[in-house]
């Protein structure tokens, strides 16, 4: 496969309103795709039983949630292949193949037969399609980070990047109004028979809407103006071979952040439901009421990160989650009023840390290894921790030891604190 020569590729330019149209466009793409990931995890407790037997109360819900993990497992796969792609090829490239790919899963499980109808080759179908959007996602991560630390100007790197999960949260939230819409008007009762199906169903035809959106992007400046187009995968081995210390930080950041966005931002509501007892409307609605806040918040902690630096805020992250870890989630009780504090108080800290991830995932790398560098270690680290987070926490719940998921979580902030201490400070790094 030819890499596209210099000349072929449409690059931003240096006009603010161009730019700003690239960001948006960016960000469209990127809330679709995310839409089609984390609605399973948000309609688990309503399709669970349409897929697995139940043996108990949390029976047919813990096997739904253990596919969740499972499709984690092909994201470190899809951080690489999707990362050279974008080092190769280029970033619009690798971001238009996983929309591609993130829209067919989500049609396919909108399409799946019930446990009902085909017996376990339902499970085996489900199993597929998550495979499918995990491999997709792990490269959608590579690739979109990579794609607006480089457009974004260096003075104002962290606020743009909190563009990012402004638009992965509106993603969840669309997903969560869905469901709220759905459980509202047709009651919970037919979500979990058929109107479960509802949300992928549009995930895939909406697909449509972001692959041309991502078709239409402009390529980057830093890509078309490196060697990394005209590399060969020995290359980019020796490149990240060259980038060890980097990679390691990305692990420590990445074991800080998984877990507990996992947790609050996507797992919480299917728990609250489950373990918790809150009605599922309620539970839905709380959930949109808290990432609006979230989205509201992060360009706060990106503005912030480009004034005193990315460390300091990183710093601030893992000082709150170390406080505020056992309190919050001991406070969760059957009320969805409650489950929407805890959940904006969570989402606030939370933000300070995801927010400007982008920017200063970006700035350890060197062009020619960027995207790669980012979305390996990642997707590794998401693929045996994030993937897990809601089935742990349910797990855990179920034998009343919620402190345990509390402990958890707290250590892995711990470890992030740590790398941030070892890390260097990139504020303003040039990223040609």
């Amino acid at each position: 496969m030819s890499a596209p020569s210099r000349q072929s590729i449409t690059t931003t330019t240096t006009t603010r309103p161009r730019a700003f149209r690239t960001l948006l466009g960016a960000g469209v793409g990127n809330t679709l795709e995310w839409y089609d990931w984390s609605v399973y995890a948000i309609f688990a407790s309503f399709f669970a039983k349409q897929f697995f037997v139940d043996d108990g109360a949390t029976g047919a819900l813990l096997s739904t949630l253990a596919v969740f993990a499972v499709g984690f497992v092909m994201r470190p796969i899809g951080g690489f292949v999707f990362g050279w792609l974008a080092d190769r090829r280029g970033r619009r490239f690798s971001m238009t193949a996983s929309m591609i790919l993130m829209a067919a899963g989500s049609l396919l499980i909108g399409l799946a037969p019930t446990h009902a109808q085909v017996g376990t080759w339902a499970a085996v179908i489900l199993v597929f399609a998550r495979l499918a959007q995990g491999l997709a996602h792990g490269g959608e991560i590579a690739a979109s980070y990579t794609y607006i630390a480089e457009i974004a100007p260096r003075a104002r790197r962290g606020l743009w990047s909190t563009s990012l999960y402004v638009s992965v949260t509106a993603g969840i939230v669309l997903a969560s109004l869905i469901g709220a819409g759905a459980s509202s008007v047709l009651g919970a009762e037919a979500v979990r028979n058929w109107a479960w199906r509802i949300p992928f169903l549009i995930g895939g035809l909406l697909g449509l809407v972001g692959l041309y959106l991502r078709r239409t992007l402009p390529e980057t400046e830093s890509f078309t103006g490196a060697v990394s187009a005209r590399q060969s995968t020995r290359d980019l081995l020796r490149g990240l071979g060259r980038n060890k210390r980097s990679l390691a930080r990305i692990l420590g950041f990445s074991l800080a952040s998984t877990v507990v966005y996992y947790a609050w931002a996507i797992g919480l509501s299917g728990f609250a439901i489950t373990a918790k007892g809150v009605p599922a409307p309620g539970a839905l609605w709380a959930t949109v009421a808290a990432n609006v806040v979230f989205m509201a918040t992060l360009p706060l902690w990106g503005k912030l990160s480009d004034r005193i630096g990315r460390k300091p805020v990183f710093l601030g992250y893992g000082v709150a989650f170390v406080a505020l870890s056992f309190p919050l989630l001991a406070a969760l009780n059957d009320s969805a009023w409650r489950l929407f504090g805890i959940m904006a108080v969570a989402l606030f800290f939370l933000g300070a840390f995801v927010g400007i991830m982008p920017a200063y995932f970006a700035e350890l790398f060197p062009t020619e290894v960027r995207a790669s560098g980012i979305g390996v270690p990642y997707s590794f680290v998401v693929a045996i921790f994030g993937g897990t987070a809601p089935y742990i926490l349910t797990w855990a719940s179920s034998r009343g030891l919620e402190w345990a998921f509390a402990l958890y979580m707290v250590v892995l902030v711990l470890v992030g604190v740590v790398t941030t201490l070892l890390s260097p400070e990139t504020k303003g790094r040039d990223l040609q």
